[in-house]
């Protein structure tokens, strides 16, 4: 009896699972925190920047937002497009695009969202990330939420070795842009920015540490 019990709860949860990989797909779990936190008015203007083939979108390519994306690769924005096609077919496929962060071709102050995740991080000096970032920035309207996930030098500083330029050598063997809590609330503070959540920092078993950057357009 207890046998049979168990499996019917696995069974469900399978089911779960499955229903949620289809609401969400397979979504970075500090943006799905931002929407369990009703961050987002439906109808709103996103822009995933790295789109790559759409993870971060399926939630909002189903619930009526006006999705947007950016990639360097073709082949990711095909994906993406494929997948838009499919989830949302109601939206024009011409919103995905083939550009880098440096030089998007959107107007100023269009996006309710910029969704930046795990890509500031492979910039190539201070003076690139700043260009992307900036790019960023000028894309999104005031009042508009900036997420950013990249890696930091956070809890794992002494573990970490500078190479040159904010570019450092990290303990899963890779070379990495890393920022730091300063930097990133300096940052803010010169942009006009304000934090809608703390800086979080995630470590991966001290071979890396993935920060969360969320902040709000106020000026």
């Amino acid at each position: 009896m207890i046998d049979v019990v168990i499996k019917i709860k696995i069974e469900k949860l399978k089911k779960i699972m499955i229903d949620a990989h289809k609401l969400f797909g397979n979504i970075d779990i500090y943006l799905f925190d931002q929407i369990l936190k009703n961050r987002f008015l439906q109808g709103s203007k996103i822009l995933d920047v790295g789109c790559g083939g759409g993870r971060n979108l399926v939630y909002f390519l189903q619930n009526g937002f006006d999705v947007f994306g950016i990639d360097q690769n073709p082949d990711a924005i095909e994906q993406v497009k494929y997948l838009a096609q499919n989830l949302a077919p109601d939206l024009s496929i011409e919103n995905f695009l083939t550009s880098s962060a440096e030089n998007m071709p959107f107007k100023d102050d269009y996006f309710d969202l910029v969704i930046c995740s795990a890509v500031l991080h492979f910039a190539q000096s201070e003076e690139h990330f700043y260009t992307m970032f900036n790019e960023m920035w000028r894309v999104l309207k005031k009042g508009g939420m900036f997420f950013s996930r990249l890696a930091s030098t956070i809890g794992i500083e002494d573990k970490v070795q500078l190479i040159g330029d904010r570019r450092y050598l990290i303990p899963d063997g890779s070379e990495r842009f890393l920022v730091d809590e300063k930097m990133l609330i300096d940052l803010t503070e010169k942009i006009g920015g304000t934090f809608l959540e703390p800086i979080k920092t995630t470590n991966v078993q001290n071979l890396r540490c993935m920060t969360t950057w969320v902040i709000c357009k106020t000026k």
